[in-house]
């Protein structure tokens, strides 16, 4: 959508956003969510990189072929836990490392600045 349009909208009432701002979401929660969902995609990533099939990937977490296609899908009704044991079953594998902020700015969504020797955690899913 062009700037014009959307200013001329803005100013009729409209408000922009993501599904994130129409369900009220604050940071932990987006993060959490882009969390699932990208874990999610990674599961399917590399179940395809190694050949394998959503079936033969349920075999190896015991559990259904419809269920796989949830856990690729991150449906609400499948848990974080699924959906790593997934990603682990098909080859992948998951880092977790402290990483340090080095600027006193706040993050998104956030009024009050947080020190820099507090530090964040980043979780990366990778193939082996």
């Amino acid at each position: 959508m062009d700037e014009a349009k959307r200013k001329a909208l803005e100013a009729a009432g409209w408000r922009f956003g993501d599904a994130a701002d129409f369900l009220g979401m604050n940071d932990a929660e987006r993060q959490l969510l882009d969390a699932r969902v990208e874990a999610a995609l990674a599961v399917r990533r590399q179940r395809e990189a190694i050949k394998l099939s959503q079936k033969q990937l349920a075999v190896r977490i015991k559990t259904s072929q419809p269920r796989v296609v949830k856990i690729e899908q991150a449906a609400a009704d499948v848990s974080l836990d699924q959906i790593l044991r997934a990603f682990i079953a098909a080859g992948g594998r998951i880092a977790i490392n402290p990483v340090e902020r080095t600027a006193r700015t706040p993050r998104a969504g956030k009024k009050k600045a947080r020190k820099a020797s507090e530090m964040d955690v980043e979780l990366r899913v990778s193939t082996r």
